[in-house]
């Protein structure tokens, strides 16, 4: 099937796992945004990634996980504060950077191997990671679904356009019975690799919910 093509749902689930599992790239909507995603552990899926996004090889990129259970086994370390965070808030607008020693594609994960890991309540984002998590295929990448220097697709029309562009690595449009993403604010990323939690950006979770936790493992 070309870039850009919309599937049903009876079979996208289905071709979107092979599309991942073949190198190639998948749209597909969250509760914030719509994700780009490729397996985050083939040096050809995000270097064709990184081209169509045209993003710079020193810019991390995050994966989608189905659970705070799923990080053991990826080589993620996973803290208190982390487990309580992800207990609290996951499944959610919540992308939290932890120390990791798997393997990934190069440039994936962060300086000292720090990987940013997201889990999204989106019925079609939450069925692509538990299929590709039984596949034995991925994590795939959650990066926004845009071209450097163009915002991110909030909904279907600005996913589809996205999508057209491009030649034959352009992204396969994961239509999931129609829904849409969520077309909110893009998730919060707080860095718990160092001593202290660090917010890198606040987004859909917000100050008000996300900063007591904070503030209480600092105490």
């Amino acid at each position: 099937m070309k870039g850009g093509s919309a599937v049903a749902r009876r079979d996208a689930l289905e071709e979107a796992v092979a599309r991942i599992a073949g190198g190639g790239l998948v749209a597909f909507p969250t509760e914030t945004l719509w994700g780009l995603g490729a397996d985050a552990r083939s040096e050809t899926a995000v270097a064709r990634l990184r081209s169509w996004k045209q993003r710079a090889d020193d810019q991390p990129l995050s994966v989608l996980v189905t659970s705070v259970h799923a990080l053991p086994a990826l080589g993620v370390e996973v803290g208190r504060l982390a487990r309580e965070l992800a207990d609290t808030f996951w499944p959610g607008p919540l992308t939290m950077v932890l120390r990791c020693s798997g393997r990934f594609a190069t440039g994936v994960a962060g300086p000292g191997g720090a990987l940013g890991v997201r889990c999204s309540p989106h019925p079609v984002a939450a069925s692509l990671a538990r299929a590709l998590e039984a596949a034995g295929v991925g994590p795939v990448t959650a990066t926004s679904l845009n071209r450097h220097g163009e915002a991110p697709a909030r909904n279907r029309g600005e996913a589809s356009r996205a999508c057209a562009e491009g030649d034959g690595a352009a992204p396969l449009l994961f239509v999931g019975d129609g829904l849409d993403a969520g077309g909110g604010r893009a998730s919060t990323v707080v860095d718990l690799t160092g001593t202290r939690p660090n917010v890198l950006r606040w987004g859909a979770l917000g100050r008000d919910f996300l900063s007591p936790l904070l503030r209480g493992s600092m105490e």
